[in-house]
């Protein structure tokens, strides 16, 4: 016979499930009031940063996943943990449902990060090699590739910039400047922070189509689907999100992926110690 799953109300909150819910609330909740009331950005202070930036610190492995970026993203992830969450804590205990947790998250932001060490590496190549180089046609095609989204968009600084040199490419000004551009411009793809639960939200979900993949979990609360089809749809999604690149949807793909990947190692090395996975 097949299971069915369906959200039974907020009254099922195991302890590290209910507070996780607390704790990321009242993070979001002081990310408003701090950057209002005092002018400090948490997100640049607590987000993941890469690890050549100037605000990169260690403990942003764990702090980023306390963070989000406006109400739709806290509301996403706080109701998947919940949703999947409780089920999951009370199978296998607060203990390991929140190490499971933890390392999902330091996980997620693990992968993301050599993810961006592969980007930003062929970015600083790509300069290096344009400085040898520099003309107004190179300066373009390295914007174009690297940073569509400052060449696609009219105003911008650096498309300004283009069309005052395209009318005057012989211009030794404009090389420095171009070069310079193209350090500004690795500085700020360093120095964009990464933050959400949603690695390890990934992780959860996971976690419940490896130990329920016959329930059925009722999406938008009106279409059944089994839980292992879930879990194969948003991996797939979230792989090819993550391989096209689409810079405008703000979103860090493989860090999903890497709450899965590393949920997924984690609950082998369980089964195969233990056996089982109840606390």
């Amino acid at each position: 016979m097949t299971q069915q799953y369906s959200p039974a109300g907020f009254t099922l909150l195991p302890p590290v499930v209910k507070n996780l819910l607390i704790i990321n609330g009242l993070f979001f909740l002081a990310t408003n009031s701090f950057e209002s009331a005092f002018g400090i950005d948490l997100a640049n202070l607590l987000g993941l940063h890469y690890f050549q930036s100037d605000l990169f610190r260690p403990y942003q492995f764990v702090t980023y996943m306390f963070l989000h970026a406006n109400f739709q993203h806290i509301l996403f992830n706080m109701f998947a943990l919940w949703m999947f969450g409780y089920l999951i804590e009370n199978a296998w205990g607060s203990k390991r449902f929140l190490t499971y947790y933890m390392v999902t998250g330091i996980g997620a932001a693990m992968v993301q990060t050599f993810v961006n060490w592969l980007d930003i590496s062929s970015i600083q190549a790509a300069a290096q090699t344009y400085s040898q180089n520099p003309s107004v046609e190179g300066f373009i095609g390295f914007v174009r590739h690297h940073f569509p989204q400052y060449y696609d968009a009219q105003g911008t600084t650096i498309r300004n910039f283009i069309d005052q040199w395209s009318l005057s490419s012989n211009s030794p000004g404009f090389v420095v400047q171009s070069i310079d551009y193209t350090s500004q411009l690795i500085k700020l793809q360093m120095d964009v922070p990464t933050i959400g639960a949603s690695g390890a939200v990934y992780g959860i979900l996971l976690a419940f189509g490896m130990m329920f993949p016959n329930m059925l979990v009722f999406v938008y609360f009106l279409f059944p689907i089994k839980a292992k089809w879930i879990v194969i749809i948003y991996g797939a999604i979230e792989l090819f999100s993550g391989i096209s690149k689409n810079a405008s949807d703000n979103v860090a793909h493989f860090a999903h992926l890497g709450g899965m990947i590393f949920g997924f190692f984690l609950i082998v090395y369980w089964r195969k110690r233990t056996g089982s996975l109840s606390s």
